[in-house]
């Protein structure tokens, strides 16, 4: 079976006979159960009611616990539980989040992130402000398997509420978004199909299309919270430097969508960012995992993407650890 989509799914819509809530939270789920309460709960707290919000856990036929059970029990028949017959991989999972959504808005949600209160009234009021925005999202921060803050932060793309410029040259230079921090009109999903091509930077592909055919709204607002750990799809690509093969296709095929006039300096630019982040996460796998493998993997990629002194120093210094092995 090909896990990997080559090309967006198709997005079927909301057949008439059903009733539309305004939301839909789709919690795409796979072997995180220890961290299911924390999100089931944080979405519950800001619970609309069945006739506002439709929430719901899509389980990727997880082996780690019942996930049924759990979310029985935490949910009390307010969260549906589906789950796959077998295990079709991340791209399938949310391809099926999406086409069993019914609302006008669409929250995938990560069975692992987390998001806080007043995200869904900051979202909607976002929408109802900025109609022609398909899609809205806010800051965040990032928080460890413990739900303590890590001190990595995102930009603010904005010092207040509004509909970003020029923000499919900015998007264009790196990712900016994590998939708990944004919501996106189901009719838009239907437009223009659901994630393909990569299992990770799959969602920035995604937020690129939809940047070139929608304005975005934006608030500077913290109201989401992105989980790092080793289980996650992150953790795991980070091993064989899939992470940053992943993103050189994401890069190469993001091209499209840019004014031409942009594509070769935003290509430039977001080769070099992401040449220097693999630096980081080879020095952050050494420190946690003295996995020289796994290193020079990342050290590998960087390499193919860009080249500078600041590079080649880094590197240096990296080696020189490792043959000390020093953390």
């Amino acid at each position: 079976m090909n896990r990997i989509l080559l090309n967006p799914p198709i997005i079927q819509p909301v057949p008439q006979s059903v009733h539309r809530p305004l939301w839909s939270v789709m919690i795409p789920v796979y072997n995180c159960s220890q961290f299911l309460q924390e999100t089931l709960q944080a979405v519950l707290e800001q619970d609309l009611g069945e006739a506002q919000m439709q929430i719901e856990v899509v389980d990727d036929a997880s082996t780690d616990a019942d996930v049924k059970a759990l979310v029985e029990q935490i949910g009390k028949g307010r969260v549906a539980y589906f789950r796959q017959e077998q295990n079709l991989g991340s791209l399938k999972n949310f391809e099926t989040c999406l086409n069993r959504s019914r609302g006008h808005l669409v929250h995938l949600l990560h069975g692992d992130d987390r998001v806080r209160p007043g995200y869904y009234q900051k979202m909607e009021e976002l929408f109802q402000r900025f109609p022609q925005a398909g899609a809205a999202f806010c800051h965040f921060h990032y928080i460890t398997e413990t739900s303590t803050y890590l001190p990595y932060k995102y930009q603010t793309e904005a010092e207040r509420d509004c509909v970003l410029d020029n923000w499919l040259v900015r998007l264009g230079q790196k990712q900016r978004i994590q998939y708990c921090a944004i919501s996106v009109k189901r009719d838009v999903y239907e437009k223009l199909g659901g994630f393909y091509g990569v299992t990770y930077g799959e969602d920035w592909e995604m937020w690129m299309r939809i940047a070139k055919d929608y304005p975005m709204a934006y608030t500077p607002q913290v109201l989401a919270d992105y989980r790092m750990h080793q289980l996650s799809i992150s953790g795991q690509a980070f091993a064989s430097a899939k992470n940053m093969q992943d993103l050189q296709w994401v890069i190469n095929t993001i091209q499209q969508y840019l004014p031409e006039t942009a594509r070769s300096g935003v290509r430039k630019q977001a080769l070099k960012f992401y040449a220097h982040y693999a630096l980081r996460v080879a020095n952050r796998l050494w420190h946690s995992s003295y996995n020289r493998q796994s290193v020079r993997a990342q050290i590998r990629e960087a390499l193919r993407m860009h080249q500078d002194f600041g590079m080649y120093w880094q590197i240096l210094k990296l080696y020189t650890k490792m043959m000390l092995n020093y953390p």
